[in-house]
């Protein structure tokens, strides 16, 4: 009988990782972390954690290298977000294996791409594997609510553990994306800003029995539908290489429209002629405004004077939150009605594309049909706090999917599952990554 390491079995790490808990809020990601760090101990690789609160750990490990280049890091997090109110085919948090596919939260975010650089990561130190750089794992809790109890905390707090780091693996990219026949790879270099944005109408209050022409309401019905139009185009540098990259891979008339999104005054008809693939580029050409939470009366019979409204906001890189707030305030149109920018994480940094072509090499020796382009990230991640230290991340948690699967539409949604096989592709995507950055003079 054969055995085969952990390092080998990146798939039943990721049924692990799936199977604790981290719906966050409220974390405890403790549980998960320290079954990571057992599989460290193993390898005999050491490892230390930081915490703000003992519930919400944090894991770094690190792999000497002979050499004195600059180290590597891998990053990721493994908490995740709620199911509340998604009807599941299998239970969310079982990582059970039908079909081909593991299923369960946090099998695309982002547990699948931890999992990934745990198996490279022990591969590296099983095979001894020649570094000219430190290679660094960094496993973080709550990433997917405002990082307070994990990046954040950790760039603020112990800014040392990532002295001389310049360069980070981490969310998200590498994932395939066919567009008429052709397999894109996009791999994030940069990614949107957020802004958290509290408005408040005003109008006349009283009694339900009573309705008034002038309530908050009305004014909250409006507002919501200016908030559902399109913001200014910004065409980003990014974006434009990005745009450039598919057009240039798409047979005539489908690259003169693609082609079409560059123009600021047609790109919106071109999104709407897309149809559904349209709507990731709808977000990398607008600063966007999701309005998510709205608090007014907690009486059915008393018409609310006040209504306030929280909106997830998102800002394209290289923006301010000057610029975007003005934007909005453009787009509400009503000076009776206030806007307060309530937390933006912006941090303006130049893109550094040093290791592009790196990566991109990777993933083409990875598959042969692979036509790598480079991504901004719709959302935000953990990098934006990395970034404050002068580390770029890459994006890159690679994935072979499956032609009809979208990816971005799976995130967060019922029924995330990834299949097996793009666990191992992407396992070992990452180790070759580890490899090719140690050969870079």
């Amino acid at each position: 009988m054969t055995t085969t390491f952990i390092h080998e079995r990146p798939d039943d790490i990721l049924q692990n990782l799936i199977r604790f808990n981290t719906t966050n809020p409220p974390g405890h990601e403790r549980a998960c972390v320290e079954y990571i760090q057992n599989l460290l101990a193993e390898y005999d690789i050491e490892s230390s954690i930081y915490a703000l609160d003992e519930n919400r750990p944090n894991l770094v490990a690190r792999i000497k290298a002979d050499g004195q280049a600059p180290p590597l890091m891998l990053y990721g997090h493994v908490d995740v977000v709620t199911t509340e109110n998604q009807q599941w085919a299998y239970p969310p948090f079982s990582g059970e294996v039908i079909d081909g596919y593991i299923w369960g939260r946090g099998a695309l975010d982002m547990k699948s791409g931890v999992a990934m650089m745990i198996a490279a990561f022990l591969r590296a130190k099983f095979e001894n594997t020649p570094l000219q750089q430190d290679v660094l794992l960094v496993i973080l809790s709550d990433e997917e609510n405002g990082g307070n109890y994990g990046a954040k905390f950790l760039v603020e707090q112990h800014p040392y553990l990532f002295e001389g780091v310049q360069y980070a693996l981490g969310e998200f990219g590498g994932f395939s994306m066919e567009l008429e026949g052709h397999r894109f790879y996009p791999i994030m270099v940069a990614e949107k800003q957020m802004s958290w944005v509290k408005i408040t109408v005003q109008g006349q209050g009283g009694h339900g029995s009573m309705p008034v022409r002038d309530s908050a309401m009305k004014k909250l019905s409006v507002l919501l539908h200016k908030l559902s139009q399109p913001m200014p185009i910004h065409i980003t540098p990014v974006v434009e290489e990005m745009i450039k990259a598919i057009a240039n891979e798409l047979t005539f008339p489908k690259n003169v429209i693609v082609k079409q999104l560059l123009q600021p005054k047609l790109a919106n008809k071109v999104i709407g002629l897309l149809g559904p693939k349209g709507s990731l580029f709808e977000s990398l050409l607008h600063h966007t405004v999701s309005p998510t939470i709205v608090n007014a009366s907690d009486k059915v019979n008393v018409i609310p004077s006040e209504i306030t409204i929280e909106v997830d906001g998102r800002i394209l890189p290289g923006f301010s939150e000057a610029e975007f707030r003005e934007e909005l305030v453009a787009l509400i149109g009503d000076h009776t009605i206030d806007v307060e920018i309530v937390r933006s994480d912006i941090v303006q940094t130049d893109v550094d594309m040093t290791h592009f072509s790196l990566l991109k090499d990777v993933l083409m020796e990875c598959d042969n049909q692979a036509i790598p382009i480079p991504f901004v990230l719709p959302g935000v991640t953990d990098g934006r706090f990395f970034s404050s230290l002068g580390i770029q991340t890459y994006g890159f948690t690679p994935m072979n999917l499956p032609s009809d699967f979208n990816f971005i539409q799976s995130v967060h949604a019922a029924d995330e599952r990834i299949p097996v096989e793009c666990v191992h592709f992407g396992t070992n995507a990452m180790f070759k990554a580890i490899q090719l950055f140690n050969h870079v003079e």
